[in-house]
């Protein structure tokens, strides 16, 4: 089901040990460290593999996170804002990461630009607590939704690049 590149990209981004949510305050600290160890290697790995492709900071907690993705389709760079909180009952329950623009252009999204994962991702995670983290959910959800939902989006015209007179869509 996981093609040779996801596995490669899935086998050099670290697992976390330490099962705890933001309500596990003695815990939270810990597993916040090792989300941040976690994206910074995937991060590293993403650029020597010239696959830079977002950025991501957090609340002084660790339980808002945002900041931008993009995609490049046909030489064209479509960026945009990310944003997501950490569920209360993380990391049983994975993050629903959020493109706010592009609420409502899909199907495949909620309420508030939230990206629909559930039928692949979300079981995927639900086998992989407490190992999977913030990287895992960027690579094993955010991109393949991009992958597949920018160029659809672009065929219907319903994001156009900002040199094409939609500057909310796109960016250089």
């Amino acid at each position: 089901m996981v093609d040779e590149a996801t596995k490669r990209t899935l086998s050099a981004i670290p697992l976390l040990k330490t099962k705890a949510g933001p309500r596990d305050k003695d815990l939270w600290v810990p597993r916040l460290k090792e989300e941040y160890q976690s994206l910074i290697k995937y991060v590293e790995n993403n650029k020597q593999n010239d696959n830079d492709w977002f950025r991501l900071e957090s609340n002084k907690d660790g339980t808002r996170w945002f900041g931008k993705c993009w995609y490049i389709h046909e030489l064209l760079k479509y960026e945009f804002d990310i944003e997501f909180d950490i569920p209360v009952t993380y990391p049983t329950t994975a993050p629903e990461i959020a493109i706010p623009e592009l609420d409502g252009k899909t199907a495949k999204m909620y309420r508030g630009g939230k990206i629909c994962l559930s039928d692949h991702f979300k079981p995927l995670w639900a086998r992989n607590v407490p190992k999977f983290g913030i990287a895992h959910a960027m690579a094993l959800g955010l991109g393949p939704w991009l992958a597949v939902e920018v160029p659809d989006l672009l065929s219907k015209g319903l994001i156009k690049h900002k040199e094409c007179g939609d500057a909310a869509a796109g960016s250089n």
